[in-house]
């Protein structure tokens, strides 16, 4: 009972030191009005041709000196009319578009495809998204000044799900803005161990520097936070993160439970290979937290914990991740239901346990490819 209980409020710490290092990154106000950075923005894609109509319009709406940006499209091997929708897309406009076929070299394609384009980029300055996501119009003008006013090598900023009033899409909405506000708060700690490919920014002199993907191409996974654990090795004062509205990239949730699964199960079997040990020991702590409330029928049988406990523990998790989920929903105003928040308590402690124990037992499937541990 008293193990239990220790590991129990060694969640609830952590989960309040997040709220306090959330607070910690101030939101970037933008003074500069001058355009002075060059960006190439590497999109990787394979079957996108219901989302890249949606990225593509976004793209043409950006406003930022077309001369200064390039957008390098990466196919791979795509069996839609996905090539065919942005040639059309930009058959009309000014903007500086390549599209790239992936050279398949290791076990990760979306590595490949970025090292890729790569190769082909014309600016220092690399921007890597989704091809399923949409960028904000100030997003380049936003970045350029945080770039111009800042001494920094890599740049996080933030992603958003753009959910139906569903409770799969709000679960995966709630679930998603947790990740991300542990994210901002680790870097408000000072001790930054996450990030997401659809919203990252590095010098590509650096990435080279640093040998790219090398030492992580057989992880189909985790082009961003390998990336980041290098440029932390080396750079870590000159990674930072960019915590501003305007340059929030929207993506989508997944529209079926197996999906979801799949993808967290894709994004879960990283992080063995993870050498930040603070990245590590907070998943543990995360998981373990959520795990005693999981677990807690079983130990409520077996008499381990008194059923006022289990009340009390639920309570109390409840209260503290609201506190974070709700800093991050005030961020990007949007409001928080609490109805749904409460459905997404009870089902949330068995998706962790359940996504941590197939990642670990489990092949999984992404993009109608298998992948093995």
């Amino acid at each position: 009972m008293i193990f239990i209980s220790v590991l129990f409020y060694g969640y609830i710490i952590c989960i309040f030191v997040f709220v306090i290092g959330f607070n910690k990154i101030a939101v970037f106000k933008s003074t500069i009005t001058s355009e002075k950075t060059a960006f190439s923005v590497i999109i990787p894609f394979r079957n996108e041709a219901k989302n890249l109509p949606k990225l593509a319009d976004s793209i043409q709406q950006l406003k930022y000196s077309k001369n200064l940006v390039e957008f390098l499209f990466v196919d791979d091997d795509s069996k839609d009319n996905s090539v065919e929708i942005i040639e059309k897309s930009f058959t009309n406009t000014e903007n500086n578009i390549s599209i790239i076929k992936n050279k398949r070299v290791s076990n990760s394609p979306k590595k490949d495809a970025i090292a890729a384009a790569l190769k082909n980029a014309k600016n220092n300055w690399i921007i890597t998204t989704d091809a399923d996501c949409v960028v904000p119009k100030n997003w380049l003008k936003i970045i350029d000044n945080f770039i111009q006013q800042n001494n920094c090598n890599m740049i996080v900023a933030p992603v958003s799900y753009e959910a139906d009033s569903t409770f799969l899409h709000q679960f995966q909405r709630l679930e998603f803005m947790s990740l991300q506000a542990t994210t901002i708060s680790g870097f408000g700690l000072n001790i930054p161990f996450l990030a997401n490919g659809a919203n990252l920014m590095y010098r590509k002199d650096i990435f080279e520097k640093l040998n790219g993907f090398e030492g992580n191409n057989s992880i189909a996974s985790g082009d961003d936070v390998f990336l980041l654990e290098k440029f932390l090795r080396v750079y870590k004062e000159k990674v930072q993160y960019l915590k501003s509205k305007d340059v929030i990239v929207k993506t989508f949730p997944v529209n079926s439970f197996s999906e979801l699964i799949e993808q967290r199960v894709r994004w879960a079997s990283k992080t063995a290979n993870y050498n930040l040990v603070i990245g590590k020991l907070i998943g543990v702590i995360i998981l373990t937290g959520n795990a005693i409330i999981a677990f807690a029928p079983l130990l409520l049988i077996l008499k381990i914990i008194a059923f006022k406990t289990f009340i009390f523990y639920f309570l109390l998790k409840l209260f503290f991740d609201y506190l974070l989920v709700e800093k991050m929903a005030l961020f990007e105003n949007k409001k928080m239901d609490f109805k749904t928040y409460l459905k997404s308590s009870f089902v949330y402690p068995y998706f962790i346990v359940w996504v941590f124990l197939k990642s670990i037992f489990s092949n999984y499937q992404w993009k109608e490819r298998a992948f093995k541990k």
